[in-house]
């Protein structure tokens, strides 16, 4: 099929009829007609009306169903010129108050000036017999506010906005958005979730914004707080530090600054406080949480509902007897704390019996236990582990679809005597706050975690600040029962943590070391294990599942994205059998193993036991069930058994998942893990970061490198200090 008007920057078209769309993301269907040809577009496309003239960017694709379609990737809009173009564009539906009839007399009174009236002299419209004051300002209105929201959504994309981001923009603003826009594009940080500084930046720049005006270097002074909170986890910056780092981004002097960081600070979206004699510089959101986190379990600690030691003693002894263990007194004094206390911390190493202590918890405290994890997979390991069911503390909390809200919170708590979280290192400061804003006074709150792992990857140390405090009754294991015999993995991750070699390839043993001098020679090397000896060792007919690569860094030649364009083309090869989806450099390819990278509060998921909802979050791994290359849909199938479909846009959020960094790993437990340890910056190989990875590992661990890259990571025992206020705020709160 011949299309005259295709042109060499795209398809120049007069839109017919919309034979679908969805407003939530404008994916849309359209017939056209292109010369004498008509032909099907699809895409993500502005609300198009018949007779409108459009230039679409994009390709031919060839669909197995319906044939020849052109797939749009952008949309510039032209206003129909013809009387007959007009008046099907007027009487198309898209404006509010007019249908064919009154279409047909609007161009018999105007002529071709009709569009200019509605929008330039919409009085006029009274004129036109039947329409009178009130409906021409009904008419006007719908036409301005959908030609203006069509022109911002061909405006954003002229930047680079992506098509459902820039659907979204044009929703929330309306009509006035490229004014909005034009005039400040900063506000789009704060009132469009997905847009960031870069982006606002970018926009800001194009269209001649000072360097120096003071939408930019309040947005960038902004900004720099939210860098350190997103990317190091610290929730303030001293003062010096925060002025620097975010004259150094937006590249100007320190002083220009100061009034402006003077009028955040008024304003109190920047909130100052006086921390171990520094003036710190908050985020107010990050203020309020700590303050609210200190006070929410200072009325935790006050509201306890005590137990009886006696009896309590005599219950772990009958625990004990049941199930011939015999508890250590660290052991014993943890649950006798746990059901005693308000609030107790509970934090050990692996193999020191925490989970033995939970499940003891649970005898001792009857019903009314509600277990609960910061991810999918650590809250299946504890479903698994104590025979109860456990969620995720997101789906605990009932989580609505906006970033950070609940369903659960002061007005609507959860209705239980106690909850148990896990895995505590990886709560962060607003997660932390949400679960406490859902307990009743007088819930009891035990925390178990170890202290010696990453800290989460959002921002605070909650486990670590309330530790160090002192304010929360809490209870450190040490003694090591769990396999200490047999596993060196137990055994050596200790031992790492001590600040002592690991013991190497002792036979029989389940902790393995490779000598490889070069990280391309690890890497191959790894490949080889995953691939064809490590299955066979493991008796595993699904490696993908069962062993787990876990990289220090990302962008060396053993670093995370080499390792998983390796171990892909290894363990899931090309075939005519299995589609793929390319995005970027990545080949989403069917059965990849995946990991989703970033928040996504409004994604929708079905489960097999037919519940539905919205929320993907950071660190969730599943595997590619489903390729669409017509429409370009992935669906990822997660280890919650929720199913994910993502449209070409939304894979900017997932990843290849064979090898993870190993602040990706945390919560998870593997098999088997295979690590990578060939050195690299000592900011990364640190020795808690070693200590993590390797207690990832149930069964095997599988190391390969240099010796003198594992003693250069156990010496180094450099922690990355977060700054942030919560320990001071419960110390005050204690006093």
């Amino acid at each position: 099929m011949a299309v005259d008007s295709q042109q060499a920057d795209g398809l120049e078209a007069v839109i017919e009829s919309t034979i679908f769309r969805n407003e939530e993301n404008g994916y849309s269907v359209v017939e056209a007609r292109a010369g004498r040809d008509k032909v099907t577009v699809v895409g993500t496309l502005p609300a198009l009306a018949a007779g409108e003239q459009v230039l679409l960017s994009g390709a031919w694709v060839e669909h197995p169903q319906y044939g020849r379609q052109w797939k749009a990737t952008g949309c510039e809009i032209r206003k129909p010129t013809t009387l007959l173009g007009i008046e099907r564009y007027l009487g198309s539906g898209l404006i509010h108050g007019v249908g064919p009839s009154t279409a047909k007399m609007i161009v018999q009174e105007f002529g071709k000036q009709a569009l200019n009236v509605l929008s330039e002299h919409p009085e006029r419209l009274t004129e036109v017999p039947g329409i009178g004051r009130k409906r021409a300002e009904q008419i006007a209105k719908s036409y301005l506010d959908q030609y203006g929201a069509r022109e911002a959504m061909v405006f954003l994309q002229s930047y680079g906005v992506p098509s459902s981001l820039a659907v979204k923009i044009s929703k929330y603003y309306g009509a006035s958005a490229q004014q909005k826009i034009r005039e400040n594009p900063y506000r789009l940080i704060d009132d469009i979730e997905g847009v960031g500084f870069l982006t606002a930046d970018r926009i800001a720049l194009s269209l001649g914004i000072p360097q120096d005006s003071d939408y930019r270097l309040k947005a960038g002074v902004k900004y720099a707080l939210q860098e350190a909170a997103g990317g190091e986890g610290h929730t303030y910056l001293p003062r010096d530090m925060l002025l620097q780092r975010a004259a150094e981004g937006l590249r100007v002097s320190g002083e220009l600054l100061l009034h402006q960081l003077d009028s955040l600070l008024f304003s109190r979206e920047i909130v100052a406080m006086d921390v171990d004699g520094q003036d710190a510089l908050l985020l107010s959101q990050y203020f309020y949480a700590e303050k609210e986190i200190a006070r929410y379990l200072k009325l935790l600690m006050g509201a306890a509902q005590t137990a009886v030691q006696d009896a309590v003693e005599q219950d772990i002894r009958d625990f004990e007897r049941f199930h011939r263990i015999h508890f250590s007194d660290n052991q014993r004094l943890a649950v006798s704390e746990a059901v005693r206390r308000g609030v107790v911390v509970i934090t050990g190493g692996p193999g020191t019996g925490k989970t033995t202590i939970i499940n003891c918890m649970l005898s001792l405290l009857g019903s009314g236990v509600l277990l609960a994890a910061p991810t999918g997979r650590a809250a299946k390991r504890m479903s698994e582990a104590t025979g109860h069911e456990a969620k995720t503390l997101h789906r605990l909390l009932e989580y609505n679809g906006d970033e950070g809200h609940f369903q659960r919170d002061e007005q609507n708590p959860l209705d239980c005597a106690c909850v148990i979280v896990d895995e505590m290192s990886m709560v962060d400061v607003f997660l932390m706050r949400s679960l406490l804003r859902a307990l009743k006074p007088g819930t009891r709150l035990i925390m178990v975690g170890d202290a010696d792992q990453l800290p989460s990857v959002g921002a605070g140390n909650v486990l670590g600040d309330i530790l160090r405090s002192g304010a929360i009754p809490s209870v450190r294991l040490t003694d090591i029962f769990r396999q200490s015999e047999e596993s060196l993995i137990v055994l050596n991750a200790h031992r790492i943590n001590h600040g002592e070699a690991p013991i190497l390839n002792q036979k029989g043993s389940d902790f393995f070391f490779e000598r490889r001098a070069q990280p391309d020679a690890a890497a191959e090397a790894i490949v080889g294990l995953c691939a064809s000896r490590l299955p066979a060792f493991l008796k595993s007919d699904d490696p993908a599942r069962d062993i787990q690569v876990l990289s220090p860094t990302k962008k060396t030649g053993a670093g995370v994205y080499q390792l998983n364009k390796m171990l892909q083309a290894a363990l899931n090869p090309p075939s005519r059998m299995k589609p793929e989806i390319h995005y970027g450099e990545t080949a989403f390819r069917l059965g990849d193993k995946v990991m989703h990278v970033k928040n996504n509060y409004q994604l929708a998921w079905k489960a097999d036991d037919g519940a539905e909802g919205e929320g993907v979050f950071n660190g969730d791994v599943g595997f590619i069930s489903k390729v669409d290359t017509d429409d370009r849909v992935v669906t990822v199938r997660y280890d919650d058994e929720r199913a994910v479909e993502y449209d070409y846009q939304q894979l900017e959020e997932l990843e290849l998942a064979y090898c993870l960094s190993v602040h990706k790993s945390q919560g998870s437990e593997f098999p088997c893990v295979v690590m990578p340890v060939v050195g690299g910056p000592p900011r990364l190989l640190t020795r808690n970061l070693f200590y993590t990875a390797l207690t990832r590992a149930r069964k095997l661990v599988v190391l390969v490198g240099r010796e003198d890259a594992i003693a250069a990571m156990v010496r180094n025992n450099h922690i990355a200090a977060r700054f942030t206020t919560l320990r001071q705020r419960l110390e005050e709160e204690a006093r």
